[in-house]
């Protein structure tokens, strides 16, 4: 039965069946196959259960803050300060984009939210300056991926869901490993930049910078008020986004951006995420508890501990795993799927949880920027006007910094760790 569930998530996946449809029909051959065809009537009665949890409330709201910041403008503002700071760098533009992409994070919180808003700023930027479209494209995709990591991430709040882990706690953990993706990616456009010889943009004056500053100053402080107040126990992760919501709302009346219009976009494009998150997260309750009369997490936990009883080993074995699910099942899909799967392992290991969710997060993410199913470069295509063969060749040399972050990731859990446990004590 696991491997028509698996086999038909995967294949209708492949054949490019929407994951709503994919994994709701696996499901249900399977449920059909396991003997249940006379309990169907369960399945939607299942499903509403599987997203009747307080935590998933968070989710539409950060959902909503990032559609709301890229309606008011301010992905704009953002770009304008990173451009003051980094552009007079060797391949400016190029580490703009990664530092935009960075403040950006503490923003949306998607890796999609990046691509479609930021992304569009980035890529006409960097076309106009005369770098090669498929570079700006590759690069915007591979420095969305921080989105995810620094918090607030929807991700992270998905995984604390799953894994009954403190948001405040993931949230602390993404920061580090964040900032090192972003410090990798503009070492290689360092060394990109020397071989192509990329230019540099005018160094900007203290009074460009200052303008700069106090004109995104809302939106570089929008992150710290969020995290602050889930830290502090002034607001749960989900009055935070509610927070998030406001402030975002205020920022568009302040700044004049904010039409009826917009406000409807954002509203409506948030509804079809959010549905979509939550058909996801109900079908992948009914795989779980499937899952779990076959004995599924045990069987594995047995193969495991015979192949291997050496955590780094289990460490690269997982890694290979999640980076080749990534290929082919898009991150939060996957990680409702595998998660339940591979804690009672990492426990057994004795991996933190929190460490965890930062290493399959940021390894199920590679996969948005990895063909054949990489949502990412399917985005980017759009935004860029620019062919998926192209992008896809372009993307490879970025694999490099990627991978090396998450290995140091998986194997220094420090990075993770040492600022959750300073701020709010060892677990």
């Amino acid at each position: 039965m696991v491997w028509l569930l698996f086999g038909g998530f995967i294949g209708l996946m492949l054949l490019r069946v929407p994951v709503t449809m994919a994994i709701g029909i696996a499901v249900l051959i399977s449920l059909i196959a396991a003997g249940f065809s006379g309990e169907i009537y369960i399945l939607p009665l299942m499903v509403v259960e599987g997203v009747e949890n307080p935590s998933l409330i968070a989710v539409p709201f950060f959902i909503m803050a990032g559609n709301l910041m890229n309606a008011v403008g301010m992905t704009d503002k953002i770009f304008n300060f990173a451009m003051t700071l980094v552009g007079h760098f060797r391949a400016g533009l190029a580490q703009v984009n990664v530092l935009a992409s960075m403040i950006f994070a503490g923003v949306s919180g998607a890796a999609v939210a990046d691509i479609a808003g930021l992304g569009m700023v980035e890529i006409r930027a960097m076309r106009e300056r005369g770098y090669p479209v498929d570079f700006a494209a590759a690069l915007t995709v591979c420095s969305a991926v921080i989105g995810p990591i620094i918090p607030p991430s929807i991700s992270l709040v998905i995984y604390a869901f799953l894994s009954n882990t403190s948001v405040a706690r993931l949230f602390l953990a993404g920061i580090v490993p964040g900032l090192v993706i972003g410090l990798a990616l503009m070492l290689f456009n360092r060394i990109i930049a020397e071989k192509r010889n990329f230019p540099r943009e005018p160094r900007a004056t203290f009074a460009q910078v200052r303008h700069a500053m106090v004109d995104g100053v809302a939106a570089l402080v929008a992150p710290a008020i969020i995290l602050s107040a889930i830290i502090t126990g002034f607001t749960t992760a989900t009055e935070a986004g509610v927070l998030a919501c406001a402030y975002s709302i205020l920022l568009g009346l302040v700044y004049r951006t904010m039409t009826w219009k917009k406000l409807w976009k954002a509203l409506t494009d948030t509804m079809t995420i959010t549905s979509i998150i939550m058909i996801i997260i109900g079908y992948s309750q009914v795989m779980g508890w499937l899952l779990a009369i076959e004995q599924i997490p045990q069987a594995l936990a047995d193969l495991v501990l015979v192949t291997t009883d050496n955590k780094y080993v289990f460490l690269a074995m997982m890694l290979l795993f999640l980076l080749a699910i990534g290929t082919v099942v898009e991150g939060i899909p996957a990680k409702l799927i595998l998660v339940p799967m591979l804690l009672p392992l990492v426990d057994q290991f004795g991996i933190d949880r929190i460490h965890f969710g930062l290493i399959i997060t940021f390894a199920l993410l590679i996969g948005m920027a990895t063909p054949p199913m990489g949502i990412g470069l399917y985005i980017v295509t759009q935004v860029g006007g620019v062919s998926f063969e192209k992008v896809t060749m372009a993307v490879i040399p970025f694999y490099i910094p990627l991978i090396i972050v998450l290995l140091l990731i998986t194997y220094v859990p420090a990075l993770t760790l040492w600022l959750p446990d300073f701020i709010l004590g060892p677990d």
